[in-house]
């Protein structure tokens, strides 16, 4: 490479050259929306803001956040790591360090600007509405060049890093919001907004600096207390017993910290809004989300420790998967023992507790007293299962040590799900939506016969290889059943009303219970195993 600018370049094209097509080939479809599909006679009824909001806001947002993750180099590492996320094999390019700080800020700045400047010239806008041009593409470069300061800088402890990006860019945003409901001219926001590229880039090249020397602080002294489902001085009664362990330092005690660290923050919101009603039921449900919206942030690092290596240990297939399991319990248990232990303590404190009786209350009106006890139950029970699974759902794609196949199923996800919202959002004016809906039980059926003939071919290739062992699939096979006759029954139960007939709720139960992929992570092990 000839120079700094050149390989950085080709750093970022190379290693995410499709997920740069998929946006180039999402802008390519809202050109031709507009362009060639739009009918000119029928757009007052296609801009309306929901529409907008699948089509535009939806895939824009998720665009926004990708490369905020590809030019901040966060989805090369560990975010609740203390060390710098600076690619350490960057670090040792005979460049300087401004040059290593500078290049990456340039290229995202100039691809955020692009990002906004294509939708806004591109997208189809709500008519009425006064679209600015320059201080979005500048508040967008703005958040990309903290996110790339924060993110490279090293923390004194785990789970600082996303507390830190989270709060500043809430600051920026704030202070931008404020800007705008007072009406502000653009220029007055263009000027609160100049300064915070120069700023970002002189974090950056510290934060760079410090990456570059290995100083990484450290307050051990002053570490929050960790939960420890063992204790290694006692010695270990077998080896899987060990790698359950392992599993829990590696990855385990980050979730519990992270909700720390963000509760006492939700804390604040409750007493500073106690005197409305609406913020302080939004409140509750972001300290109930936490749990599950933070642990999308540690399964990138469930999925890398089982990885290539995790395939080479002295150790059974069932000890290797079941080791990641029962940490993510373990973690989900202690992050969520913190979470009901804070909320009934900060509703008294902050004198919020009157809006959560008036809300109690209301729901026990409106479903009734059984109904709405085993509302709350279950809600919370199935809160406590999604933020498992989140932290499980990719482990079987980390198994397969193929880190192609796990970007490309991130890719393909991305792509299928802005696909569906702007199809369904395109086809409302065309009554797609309503069809779709008339022929729901349909299309849960077809669901429901792939996931099952995906199960069924998966316990074939286990009981074929003797991957696991007959009573154990017949077991598993138990368990599920009974687990989504349980769903079925309670949601029977609680939505019980001709105009839903029981054989739609007992689709629902059989897609709501996970099944092929959990089964599909021995096979994956198997195959990073013989490879």
């Amino acid at each position: 490479m000839r120079s700094a600018a050149s390989a950085i370049a080709w750093a970022f094209g190379r290693r995410h050259r499709w997920g740069l097509i998929a946006i180039g080939g999402y802008f390519l479809a809202l050109a031709i929306l507009k362009l060639l599909i739009l009918d000119p006679s029928r757009v007052v009824v296609i801009k309306d803001e929901q529409t907008f909001a699948f089509v535009v806001v939806i895939p824009l947002t998720a665009t926004f956040m990708y490369a905020l993750g590809v030019f901040s180099f966060g989805l090369d590492g560990d975010l609740a790591a203390r060390g710098s996320m600076y690619p350490a094999r960057m670090l040792t390019l005979p460049v300087t360090t401004s040059a290593l700080a500078a290049w990456p800020m340039a290229y995202g700045a100039a691809s955020m600007a692009l990002l906004w400047l294509a939708t806004r010239y591109l997208a189809v806008w709500p008519s009425g509405f006064d679209i600015p041009v320059l201080w979005p593409a500048l508040l967008a470069a703005s958040l990309l060049a903290w996110t790339q300061a924060l993110t490279w800088m090293p923390y004194p402890w785990r789970g600082c890093r996303v507390v830190a990006i989270v709060l500043w860019l809430a600051t920026i945003d704030t202070i931008v919001m404020v800007a705008l409901y007072a009406r502000l001219h653009e220029s007055v926001v263009l000027a609160l907004l100049a300064p915070h590229v120069p700023l970002a880039y002189l974090a950056a090249r510290y934060a760079v600096a410090r990456a570059r020397r290995g100083d990484i602080p450290d307050w051990r002294g002053l570490r929050i207390a960790d939960v420890r489902p063992m204790n290694p001085r006692d010695g270990f009664p077998s080896a899987a017993r060990a790698q359950v362990w392992f599993e829990w330092r590696r990855y385990g005690r980050t979730l519990p910290a992270l909700v720390a660290m963000l509760l006492p923050f939700e804390c604040v919101l409750l007493r500073l809004f106690r005197e409305t009603p609406a913020i302080v039921v939004e409140t509750l449900l972001m300290m109930l989300l936490t749990p599950p919206v933070m642990a999308g942030f540690v399964a990138a690092t469930v999925s890398r420790s089982s990885g290539t290596f995790t395939a080479t240990r002295p150790l059974s297939s069932a000890s290797l998967i079941g080791a990641p399991l029962k940490a993510a319990i373990w973690s989900t248990a202690a992050a969520w023992a913190l979470v009901l232990a804070v909320i009934p303590v900060a509703l008294v404190v902050s004198g919020a507790w009157p809006v959560a009786i008036e809300r109690i209350h209301a729901t026990r009106v409106v479903f009734g007293a059984p109904r709405a006890a085993v509302l709350a139950v279950a809600g919370c029970a199935a809160l406590m299962v999604w933020t498992w699974k989140r932290l499980v759902q990719g482990l079987y794609i980390g198994l397969t040590g193929r880190g192609w196949l796990i970007k490309g199923y991130v890719f393909l996800t991305l792509v299928i799900a802005s696909i569906a919202v702007s199809v369904l959002a395109i086809g409302r004016s065309y009554g797609v939506v309503g069809a779709i809906w008339d022929a729901l039980p349909v299309v849960l059926a077809v669901l429901v016969c792939l996931k099952m003939s995906a199960a069924v071919w998966i316990v074939m290739r286990l009981h074929r290889g003797r991957l696991i062992s007959d009573r154990t699939l017949v077991t598993g096979a138990a368990c599920w059943s009974a687990a989504v006759l349980a769903l079925f029954g309670l949601l029977a139960w609680f939505v019980g009303t001709p105009l839903v007939p029981h054989h739609l709720l007992l689709l629902i139960a059989i897609l709501a219970v996970p099944l092929a992929r959990l089964s599909a992570a021995p096979l994956a092990l198997a195959w990073n195993r013989h490879r």
